[in-house]
């Protein structure tokens, strides 16, 4: 089995320009209504569809509205990877930090309003 997440949107091209040019996933496959972009060396994938599209089932025509979802990504430098996103110019919604709990992260959102948080778990103080 394997997993991925999907987004309705109709801000395609918004998102794909932020997973590949700031996230670096890169196309798995793409049409006029669906995008699916994987990580670059992994298996970890991610779609977007088109809302209303005639092609899709009811239950896929709906956009997301912007709130109740967010995406973690565990990386090895948060540090580093933090210095190269804001230098991109991305929003920083939660600026880096450390948790009493031990997560050292920060987050941004894309295009559409997903929440995502790159985090470098490590054991609390």
């Amino acid at each position: 089995m394997k997993f991925n997440v999907g987004i309705v949107t109709s801000k395609m091209k918004q998102t794909k320009h932020f997973y590949s040019e700031v996230l670096n996933f890169e196309v798995a496959y793409e049409n006029e209504f669906y995008l699916l972009m994987k990580l670059k060396d992994s298996t970890d994938l991610i779609s977007f569809l088109l809302p209303n599209h005639p092609t899709q089932n009811e239950i896929f025509q709906s956009p997301f509205n912007g709130h109740g979802i967010y995406l973690t990504f565990e990386v090895d430098d948060v540090d580093e990877l933090y210095s190269k996103i804001s230098n991109k110019g991305v929003a920083i919604a939660v600026e880096l930090r450390d948790e009493p709990w031990g997560d050292r992260h920060f987050a941004v959102q894309d295009p559409n309003g997903v929440s995502i948080d790159f985090v470098h778990y490590q054991k609390p103080d």
